[in-house]
């Protein structure tokens, strides 16, 4: 195993540039939330110039969590789709797709093999401190992909403790499916030890998560039942590892990361009736992604702050033809059943904070990004060197306003990039507990080395990426009113109102090649378009009631609207309401907990024919509503027990009424959801020495 490490000089600013408001706003309950993400320095939701949603450890443990997916589910403008052939999962957020979304690991990009960012589910749950989500274009700051939004996934930091251990084993079905320890169901276990004294600290951890599919056939199972066979999901194991070490004395600070997983699906394809003979594959990922972390206070006045990482992503297929008759298998030779994709890529990200006055201050910066790929499906051997300086500046007029405008210079090797892309942030305190968010900002995202040359080529595909294609822009606008307050201490109260409104260019999505129609490829699409609005509440009554309500209103762009005989509307709306409400019992250290989310009915317009005539038809994926009901409790100093149930509606298809086939996959039949409400039992020991 080889080991690959990159260092530079970024910036993940540790200095607050913002004076301290006089308005006394330290009672409610947010405010004592402190956000990173695209910040000058650590800082309040309250004084975020960025509209901030964060989640904290304390909300993924009451969940007992084993991915992220299942802490996002619940979360507003949130949407989830699961491809039961290679056994991935990708998200949308606000009406973009995973491929708008930038995903972070402690501010490095994480890296993905196609489209769908599956690397969101590659990240060991148990190493999570918080999620912070910025909803709206970051490019200016954060650079291609984030057109949606960005979600950084911020890992643990040694405590406070000298020395501190932690272990967890959970047990979950899969449906009605269960084995203990092992095979059906969900099995995960975790250790993790750190080590912290007034200089030095040293994090090591190591999780197995090993989930043993839903309605899989065995592959000693009779031919009747393995045809029989619908729905399936996929097996899954994976062996997560990382450690991290870090150096802190005075004015400056260091840190290094490895994280290192290798990913195991299982995949047993369909039956030929006539020689009872199948195709099982196994897709294994190898995935190493190194950082190095710095930053140096020069003065008051300058702070330098650095970071490095490479990431190495490998993808093997394996295929087999396995005889149902007589369980012996040999490697099969179809097209693109044994192949090998290799990915890397390294960022350099450095940074200055620069304090003129109490009013004014500068973030410059440079960045610098590689991706390179290989293997049998990849054309030739591309490199795409991305270059990037930017500059954003905080002003504040007084204590009621601060404005943020902000540009990023980009050039890069194989595409014309936007010259410039150019930000605009405000906040006003309207009062002292109102505050307004106004923001501008033009988004970009290039074409992705996989869109450009990864060609698909089996028995059931045949999708070519496209050389050609042109960078993604977008024109976004953002507004949020935030109202906060606090009643003796004992009640605390926020609610948030947001708006948005997206207007894409040259969005990147599949198509039929125009030269041939037997062959899918990318092309750039003239326009779309997402609009919506949130409202989302929370409550905290004596600490030990948290209630939250959530409702959302999401429009996403109709491109039949263009036709005027079709008469359909310019935006598919949707609707999804949300809710979590914690009590705590704290005589006997408990807990019990409620995650619940309606996703309302995903509208589209499929082109159909009808007397000869071309007519619009609305489709829609059915909606539904999903809940997790969990108990903690916490039996002894240093013992916790979860237990609950997930998916208590039992989800595991939506309707579909599209009909539509051909392009990269099937639209039509009905779309997979979950395995199925399951039954948890998780045990979490933590132990500290001061």
């Amino acid at each position: 195993m080889k080991t690959y490490l990159s260092i530079a000089l970024s910036l993940y600013g540790f200095i607050a540039v913002a004076q301290e408001t006089k308005v006394d706003t330290t009672k409610a309950n947010d405010l004592k939330d402190v956000v990173i993400t695209g910040q000058y320095g650590p800082q309040t939701l309250r004084n975020s110039v960025y509209n901030v949603r964060m989640i904290s450890a304390e909300q993924i443990s009451l969940r007992a969590a084993s991915n992220v997916q299942q802490i996002l589910n619940t979360e507003l403008g949130f949407r989830f789709s699961n491809d039961l052939t290679l056994g991935t999962t990708d998200v949308s957020l606000m009406g973009m797709t995973g491929r708008n979304v930038k995903i972070l690991l402690d501010g490095v990009p994480m890296v993905d093999r196609s489209d769908t960012r599956e690397s969101l589910n590659q990240i060991d749950i148990n190493t999570i401190e918080r999620i912070e989500i910025v909803e709206g274009p970051m490019s200016v700051v954060y650079g291609a992909d984030a057109l949606a939004g960005v979600i950084n996934i911020i890992t643990k930091n040694p405590g406070k403790q000298f020395l501190n251990l932690s272990a967890r084993v959970q047990e979950e079905t899969a449906g009605k499916e269960y084995e203990v320890l092992s095979g059906k169901g969900n099995h995960l276990q975790h250790i993790t030890a750190n080590w912290k004294n007034n200089n030095w600290s040293l994090l090591a951890g190591f999780t197995h998560n090993d989930f043993g599919g839903w309605n899989v056939a065995d592959k000693k199972a009779t031919i009747q039942e393995v045809a029989a066979v619908t729905n399936r999901w996929k097996p899954k194991e994976q062996y997560l590892a990382n450690t991290r070490i870090g150096y802190r004395r005075h004015h400056f600070s260091i840190w290094y990361r490895l994280d290192g997983l290798t990913e195991d699906i299982d995949v047993r394809a369909g039956l030929n009736p006539n020689s009872y003979k199948g195709l099982l594959q196994t897709y294994r990922t190898n995935r190493y992604t190194q950082q190095l972390q710095s930053a140096y206070k020069i003065s008051n006045k300058l702070q330098l702050s650095a970071i490095a990482g490479f990431t190495k992503l490998d993808r093997a297929t394996k295929t087999v033809i396995h005889d149902f008759t007589n369980n012996t298998e040999v490697l099969s030779n179809g097209a693109g059943e044994q192949d090998i994709a290799r990915f890397n890529s390294a960022i350099f990200r450095g940074t200055a904070v620069y304090i003129l006055n109490n009013l004014v201050s500068f973030q410059p910066g440079f960045e610098y990004n590689r991706d390179a790929a290989s293997g049998q499906r990849i054309s030739g051997s591309p490199v795409i060197n991305d270059y990037a300086a930017f500059v954003t500046a905080e002003i504040k007029l007084g204590e009621i306003i601060n404005i943020r405008p902000g540009l990023r210079f980009i050039k890069n090797s194989v595409y014309d990039a936007p010259p410039v892309i150019p930000s605009l942030n405000a906040k006003l305190m309207l009062t002292k507990n109102l505050d307004l968010r106004l923001a501008y900002a033009k988004g970009f995202r290039s074409p992705a080395l996989r869109e450009l040359y990864y060609d698909f080529v089996d028995a059931s595909h045949n999708i070519w990426g496209n050389p050609n294609l042109k960078a993604e822009e977008s024109n976004s606008f953002n507004g949020s009113l935030v109202w906060t307050g606090a009643r003796d201490q004992r009640v605390e109260f926020r609610t948030t109102l947001t708006g948005f409104y997206n207007l894409v260019k040259n969005r990147i999505d599949f198509g039929l090649s125009p030269t041939n129609n037997s062959i899918t490829t990318l092309i750039n699409v003239s326009k779309y378009k997402t609009a919506g609005g949130t409202l989302d509440n929370a409550l905290t009554f004596r600490k030990s009631l948290q209630v939250s309500l959530g409702l959302s209103y999401i429009g996403r762009y109709n491109e039949l609207s263009e036709n005027d005989h079709l008469q359909t509307p310019e935006f598919a709306w949707a609707t999804e309401v949300n809710s979590n409400v914690t009590y705590t019992f704290p005589k006997i250290s408990g807990s019990i907990s409620l995650f619940y989310k309606y996703t309302g009915s995903l509208p589209s317009y499929q082109l159909s024919t009808e007397n000869n005539a071309s007519t619009a038809k609305l489709v829609k994926i059915g909606s539904f509503h999903t809940a997790d009901l969990m108990l903690n409790k916490n039996l002894f100093k240093f013992l916790t027990i979860n237990a609950g149930i997930k998916n208590l509606f039992n989800v595991t298809q939506l309707t579909n009424g599209s009909t539509a086939t051909g392009g990269a996959h099937s639209t039509g039949g009905d779309v997979p959801y979950s395995y199925g409400r399951s039954y948890v039992l998780g045990l979490t020991y933590n132990w500290n020495k001061l």
